[in-house]
């Protein structure tokens, strides 16, 4: 691929979630060319996977669309997708910077006509859904997927099936030639946006998700009450597809525990809150039980707080439960801990249990790239004495969709000083 034209009054935003998104249009609105690349196949990061989200408790869809919108009437943002940052050089106002693309199989003439994967006989599992359902090795990631584009999973390429796909493209826009490319750029400051990874559940062994399939995290949650998610919208046990009429929710799985994630990811507890709302609406006779350190629901979010604490289907039980261990052959969950209020022995029996575990963040860790201040436990930090690099929303710190917004929109400032007093 040919060199990107890129200039020294050029941003870079890494990471195409809401962070970098709101990065890249508050500065490209103010007159700066901006370069936005992304990992994933479509843009909008884990907002995308929510099904409701605070505070308004709507789906994240409309403020996407807005912003996908906006920055389609924007000439000064060029953004790639399937793009990784490989190498970084250089210093405020004069970063060399080298980004990977990787080969999405299908071009620009897509049409999203599902024609390829109609004729696609091999299934992968959907990253998009944890990992929950299966989906064509064509597919297109979610169906609100910006850019709308298919996408082949490599492990078909040079397979009769891809070519079988590529038959059935009228449109002629599956290239089984493609090749991972590199490109290089000169900016004047990076804005890093990756956001975050949820803690791998896994490394907490006496929960046993992985295990237990009636074990999920609370991601997984969004995705089950999701319209688009694996069980359109209803939730369902993942073992036998029954409806849930019991469910454990367990804060700070792994959080706040020297062994694990050492830090409180502070949205866990409201996320929690907000799921029981999805299992009351569907489920008004579902019992629910929130096994709690503490509360963490400050200012304006601590109404919504009591409001579910008032609901008498809901229980809030101070424990850090101990186990869980499953019946093989109902696939029930029995929990075990102490009451920390009461000094009661625990042993009580769920349907389903969701692990809020907590947030890790997707830091700058290129061995290649000049160092950016971090704290103790990884998240960026801002240094007036080390500029140049700027962390936007959940790299700093874990937080919401709407503090993320504001965190963007002061990253974008900063970046436009670097590019101007140089």
């Amino acid at each position: 691929m040919a060199e990107v034209e890129a200039t020294n009054q050029t941003l870079l935003v890494v990471g195409g979630g809401m962070s970098g998104i709101t990065a890249a249009l508050e500065a490209a609105e103010a007159g700066y060319d901006v370069i936005l690349i992304e990992k994933n196949p479509y843009l909008g990061g884990r907002v995308t996977q929510l099904y409701q989200y605070f505070p308004k408790l709507c789906p994240p869809n409309c403020g996407l669309e807005i912003n996908f919108r906006r920055m389609k009437l924007n000439p000064r943002i060029r953004f790639f997708t399937l793009a990784e940052v490989e190498k970084i050089s250089g210093e405020e106002g004069n970063y060399n910077v080298t980004v990977k693309l990787n080969p999405r199989f299908i071009t620009e003439k897509c049409t999203c006509c599902g024609k390829c994967s109609d004729v696609c006989d091999t299934e992968i599992d959907n990253p998009f859904n944890f990992g929950m359902d299966k989906i064509k090795a064509v597919y297109l990631p979610h169906e609100f997927a910006f850019p709308m584009r298919y996408v082949m999973d490599p492990s078909i390429v040079g397979t009769d099936e891809a070519k079988k796909c590529k038959d059935a493209c009228k449109y002629d826009a599956i290239d089984l030639d493609m090749k991972a490319t590199t490109f290089d750029l000169n900016v004047g400051a990076i804005v890093w946006a990756c956001g975050w990874t949820p803690y791998d559940a896994s490394k907490i062994e006496y929960y046993g998700f992985g295990r237990y399939k009636n074990v999920i995290t609370n991601m997984m949650m969004e995705r089950l009450a999701s319209p688009n998610g694996p069980t359109a919208g209803k939730i369902l046990r993942p073992s036998d597809g029954k409806e849930v009429k019991n469910v454990a929710f367990i804060q700070c799985a792994g959080s706040r525990d020297q062994n694990y994630l050492p830090y409180c990811s502070g949205v866990c507890c409201l996320a929690s809150m907000k799921q029981s709302t999805y299992l009351r609406d569907q489920y008004p006779d579902c019992n629910i039980t929130i096994f709690f350190i503490d509360i963490r629901a400050l200012d304006r979010l601590e109404d919504f707080y009591t409001k579910v604490k008032e609901d008498e289907k809901v229980t809030f039980i101070k424990s850090k439960i101990a186990s869980i261990t499953e019946d093989e052959a109902t696939g029930d969950l029995l929990l075990e801990g102490e009451n920390t209020n009461t000094g009661e022995r625990i042993q009580m029996t769920f349907d389903m249990v969701v692990l809020a575990t907590g947030m890790v963040p997707n830091s700058l860790d290129l061995e290649s790239a000049p160092s950016v201040s971090k704290d103790e436990y990884g998240f960026m930090t801002l240094d007036p004495n080390n500029t140049g690099i700027y962390g936007a929303g959940c790299v700093k710190r874990p937080t919401d969709v709407a503090s993320s917004v504001q965190d963007a929109t002061g990253a974008a400032l900063r970046a436009i000083q670097s590019v101007t007093r140089r």
